[in-house]
């Protein structure tokens, strides 16, 4: 019951809003400026029989999910690092804080010096997901109980007993979210790289066409498979973490 509930609450501020798109596109009455939401859904479907579409889509998510991955595990093994040698703490922290300060577009710019563009959305996922997974973890590892680890090391514990009984249950909280909020953000970040460094096959490219040629209705289009996309990863994270959750 409640989670049909939910289901209906979720339709009726959707149905909201596309009510609030479709008076704002009958006042403008431009459909350069705002198109209505029957003609960009109209455009997506006709995108989506395409098999250019899917091809795009796949390899703008493998560059993505590549930066994604190996920012996941560049944070996790640098926090883990960091907690074990305070010295390397102090020298990593003040960079990564560079790192999310720093806008995206100055990145995005400077590795278009260094890289092909083909890389540079896997370089700015992974610029992107490293700060934030590793904020994640550090918070869960020095929110590890020290009298409890003081116990363990008294009673001997193995380091695989230590990590799985008491450190992987302290982090796991703090690294779902981040990962959870890491992936919205490397999706938002590759894309808007691909718009700057136009790789070939890529929605970034298509983004930036439309835009170009003033294709309004191509450019929200683009803009929904984004959001779906994005939505359904998320989704698929957070079922994924769910399913493989250990119990220790």
């Amino acid at each position: 019951m409640k989670k049909a509930a939910g289901i209906i609450k979720n339709a009726c501020v959707l149905l909201f809003w596309l009510a609030v798109w479709q008076t704002a596109a009958l006042i403008i009455g431009r459909e350069l400026l705002i198109p209505s939401p029957l003609k960009v859904a109209l455009q997506l479907a006709e995108f989506a029989v395409s098999g250019e579409f899917w091809v795009m889509i796949f390899v703008s998510l493998m560059r993505v999910m590549g930066g994604f991955l190996l920012g996941v595990v560049s944070g996790i093994l640098t926090a883990a690092l960091a907690f074990r040698f305070r010295v390397i703490h102090a020298l990593i922290a003040p960079l990564l804080t560079v790192i999310r300060v720093t806008p995206v577009a100055s990145f995005i710019i400077l590795a278009l010096v260094w890289m092909s563009s083909g890389f540079v959305p896997i370089f700015i996922a992974f610029l992107i997901v490293l700060p934030i997974v590793w904020s994640g973890v550090t918070a869960g590892l020095e929110s590890v109980d020290r009298s409890l680890a003081e116990t363990a090391f008294m009673y001997n514990f193995t380091r695989h007993k230590l990590l799985t009984k008491l450190y992987i249950p302290s982090v796991m909280p703090f690294f779902k979210t981040s990962v959870i909020n890491a992936i919205g953000f490397a999706w938002k970040t590759g894309v808007a790289a691909e718009v700057l460094c136009v790789p070939a096959f890529s929605i970034g490219k298509q983004i930036y066409e439309a835009k170009l040629y003033l294709e309004t209705v191509d450019l929200f289009a683009w803009t929904a498979a984004l959001i779906v996309i994005s939505l359904i990863i998320e989704n698929i994270l957070k079922i994924a973490m769910r399913m493989t959750e250990i119990k220790y």
